[in-house]
């Protein structure tokens, strides 16, 4: 074992960590108060590099590993986690399965421009029956020989409005069930494509979370993303990495809590000392220490496994399961350790705690996560 960062490893925490203090932190605020997308700040993030961090250069990437990603995502995530889902969707649903699976031409045509950062891309799986149960898929795509014609809306799509491509999963064969499913590239403004109106969530408020709908859109054949009934599996090992996106995501947003109540604990005083003296606060610190050194440590490992070319779908769900509940328990203890000022916008906790919620939820549900991981242990 070596825990070790390389030099490269981190100098790229560093970059992440100076662009989320110099860039994501003013107006961080306001944009979660508008709902407003960050998309001056997205811009300078593909800029960077950051959304297509693991991208082979010569499809516009930055060739760097897993690590390197998750320390990147803990960093932005621990100030705008409205940003980092962003960066999150485009590394590890969009560019990585476009990478993986996509054909050559595929690649040049939609991976160059959205591994550098000129386009954002979307991934289409979610729908009103189909969350968790991702088989029970509604969304239609009839085979019509040089082109399938596409019917049905998808729900909860981070970056449905900003993003110019989407990676849409479709039902061609009912009688095949989850082998009649297939994956799909659409551009965003192909004739049929209905973008709906903006949700207003309780979290990550800055994040363009819409549904979108299809009526009659024309695919080309060469848009399909690999063999006809390969979009379920597709969907499933994309968001195997997925999870340690958003497990990094969760990570932050806890750390990012615990660094502003270890500060406000140092500053604070209450009852003649200053209140990290007081043994109740001291313990809450430690706990939430040593949670978030423990998720970070899951986070690692899935990484450090899927950068060895092993299975870390097991590691993913277990960092994803674990990042995600710590996040709510730290932010929460976080809020408790300010006091009535926790209870108020500026001191940002409180936004921490509404952002953690929905790391327990999306790229599977914490309930999905402990099916997955049953079931691997029971084997």
């Amino acid at each position: 074992m070596n825990f070790q960062l390389s030099e490269e490893q981190l100098a790229v925490q560093k970059a992440a960590r100076d662009f989320a203090q110099n860039e994501l932190l003013p107006g961080v605020i306001e944009r979660d108060e508008h709902q407003k997308f960050p998309a001056e700040q997205i811009k300078k993030l593909g800029e960077l590099g950051f959304l297509g961090m693991m991208v082979d250069p010569k499809y516009g990437g930055s060739g760097m590993d897993a690590i390197s990603y998750v320390l990147a995502m803990e960093e932005i995530s621990k100030v705008d986690a409205s940003a980092s889902v962003v960066m999150s969707v485009n590394n590890s649903l969009v560019c990585w399965g476009l990478e993986t699976y996509g054909t050559e031409e595929q690649k040049q045509k939609y991976l160059v421009p959205l591994a550098s950062g000129q386009l954002i891309g979307a991934f289409l799986l979610s729908e009103p029956e189909a969350g968790s149960d991702a088989t029970s898929q509604r969304t239609t795509a009839e085979d019509k020989g040089d082109h399938y014609i596409l019917n049905g809306i998808k729900n909860w799509i981070t970056n449905g409005n900003s993003a110019s491509t989407y990676l849409v999963i479709a039902q061609t064969d009912v009688a095949k069930k989850h082998k009649g499913i297939n994956a799909f590239i659409v551009d965003k403004n192909t004739p049929g494509v209905t973008v709906g109106a903006k949700e207003n969530k309780l979290g990550i408020r800055g994040s363009d979370t819409h549904s979108i709908s299809f009526q009659d859109v024309k695919v080309p054949k060469e848009n399909r993303i690999g063999e006809d009934g390969f979009g379920f599996n597709f969907a499933m090992k994309t968001l195997g990495g997925g999870r340690i996106g958003i497990a990094s995501q969760a990570l932050g947003i806890a750390s990012g809590a615990y660094e502003l109540a270890l500060k406000y604990s140092k500053e604070r005083k209450a009852f003649g000392t200053e209140i990290m003296n007081h043994q109740a606060v001291a313990f809450k610190l430690a706990d939430m220490a040593t949670q978030i050194e423990t998720a970070r440590l899951l986070c690692l490992k899935a990484a450090w496994l899927k950068d060895q070319g092993q299975d870390y779908t097991l590691a993913g769900s277990m960092a994803k399961l674990y990042a995600s509940e710590i996040a709510q328990s730290v932010t929460n203890e976080a809020v408790q350790i300010h006091g009535g000022y926790g209870y108020v916008k500026e001191f940002h906790v409180e936004r921490l705690m509404r952002d953690a919620k929905i790391t327990q939820i999306y790229e599977g549900t914490s309930e999905v996560q402990k099916i997955v991981i049953s079931r691997t242990v029971l084997k």
